[in-house]
């Protein structure tokens, strides 16, 4: 048995019918030019043939019911995983269009996961135009977070185009099956140990984690604190409550070609990605007639995981930027953004990290409380939209000779955020994956299309100010 920690416990406590806690991969790939007929089919079986499977995608809720995953949870092994049920072959009507896709994902995402099996499904999609397919996987975000959950899906495939016979990412390597260590029951001397050296810690955190606070605190009282804090983005209609139903957009641009206008304003990739979002939205909420005075704040998850772990479960924090809706000018609303995020990651970067768990805990207790109590999209929310940028793997990749082709994230939202807009950055592209509510968001996908045009505006700006 493997208990959970704080923050991945949170994810099953705020679990419900119209806000399930899952994050999904959208992988596109090209079939390989000798490709047979059953190429599909012999893969789909080919993943199921192999039963030995590893954590996480056999780890299942040592108690499934709502009160056992609330106050004991922890995850247990499924010894006799269905593949059957978890890994399931679909088809597009040939030739199936990229907005069909998007039909289909916005439909799979919408459906909660088995609490009384492993956390997760893997759907294979053929008949998509242009000899593609697609495969949409999704795991519950108590067992992954955006890093650890790109590396599940990058570890099985390869920079060989000709590798064939390829493990399905749930599988365990050859070399590792016969190196299980039994689980050990803690001992009372152990807990004792590990009960101190937390204390220790917490002694260690506390006077700056108090400051840390205090100063989120003060922001949000004090105009003249440039720190972004919790609860003073406006309320919005991105921000009331949501259904089970979830729409699904995607948009792609050149990586360079963002890292240039990067380069041109002075700014980090990550503002020029909360500009664009930023910007859009305004667009937006301006044609409904219902965009605040006060500006929009984005909740950005920020990786806290060392680069050697490669650990599944979450390793995030959090920071709050403002997203300048409030300016009409282009370069004033880049300038705003740059400023707030600067100011927000030297916050946030005044914490060791040992302490940066418990602030992640307590930035976002507040918004756990409001959905385990009823009150998300009754009242102001915590930030207005999530925004996160996952790194991808640089080089193209393939599996049984089939090359990917793009990933895009599809995320999660809940009551008083009605979107989420996340990107991950893959062979030289930047993939946006925008997860909306289908009632709440209508006409969602306008945002795909108003990212594109705030960046040729972007671009012609600068252009016309260098």
């Amino acid at each position: 048995m493997k208990r959970l920690s704080p923050l991945d416990a949170a994810w099953l406590a705020v679990e419900s019918d119209d806000t399930p806690m899952h994050v999904g991969t959208l992988q596109i790939f090209s079939l390989p030019s000798d490709a047979s007929d059953t190429f599909l089919r012999d893969m789909v079986q080919r993943m199921k043939a192999n039963c030995e499977v590893e954590p996480p995608w056999n780890d299942k809720l040592f108690r499934p019911g709502t009160i056992g995953r609330i106050l004991a949870p922890a995850w247990k092994v499924d010894k006799h995983i269905d593949l059957d049920y978890h890994v399931r072959h679909s088809a597009l009507p040939s030739p199936g269009s990229e907005r069909e896709l998007g039909v289909l994902v916005s439909r799979l995402h919408s459906h909660p996961l088995d609490f009384s099996r492993p956390l997760w499904e893997c759907h294979i999609i053929e008949g998509l135009e242009d000899n593609r397919f697609a495969l949409y996987t999704k795991m519950h975000h108590s067992l992954i977070d955006g890093i650890s959950g790109v590396r599940l899906m990058q570890k099985i495939l390869s920079t060989d185009p000709d590798k064939r016979n390829m493990l399905a990412p749930w599988s365990v390597a050859p070399q590792k099956r016969d190196r299980s260590t039994p689980e050990t029951a803690p001992t009372i001397p152990s807990a004792y140990r590990e009960a101190m050296k937390a204390l220790r810690i917490q002694a260690d955190t506390l006077p700056r984690l108090t400051s840390a606070m205090t100063r989120l605190a003060n922001a949000a009282r004090h105009d003249d604190d440039r720190l972004t804090a919790p609860f003073t983005g406006p309320r919005s209609s991105i921000n009331r409550r949501v259904t089970g139903q979830r729409r699904f957009a995607t948009q792609h641009y050149d990586l360079d070609r963002l890292k240039r206008l990067a380069k041109q304003a002075d700014a980090s990739l990550n503002d020029i990605v909360l500009y664009l979002c930023g910007t859009a939205l305004r667009r937006f909420l301006v044609e409904q007639n219902n965009l605040p005075e006060a500006p929009l704040t984005a909740g950005i998850p920020v990786n806290i995981r060392p680069a050697d772990d490669e650990g599944t479960g979450t390793a995030i924090s959090f920071m709050i930027a403002s997203l300048a809706t409030d300016e009409a000018t282009p370069k004033a609303r880049l300038e705003a953004i740059k400023t707030s995020t600067r100011i927000a990651k030297e916050h946030l970067q005044s914490l060791p990290r040992h302490a940066l768990n418990q602030y992640t805990m307590l930035l976002m207790s507040p918004y756990i409380l409001q959905l385990m109590s009823g009150l998300g999209g009754r009242m102001r929310p915590v930030f207005n939209v999530t925004i996160s940028n996952v790194p991808g793997p640089e080089e193209p990749l393939y599996y049984e000779g089939a090359r990917l082709e793009a990933m895009y994230p599809v995320s999660l939202i809940a009551h008083g955020g009605a979107l989420n807009i996340t990107c991950l950055s893959y062979a030289g592209s930047l993939n946006f994956g925008y997860t909306g509510c289908r009632d709440t968001l209508p006409s969602m996908q306008r945002l795909a299309v108003y990212t594109g045009e705030a960046l040729d505006e972007l671009e012609g700006v600068l252009a016309g100010a260098s």
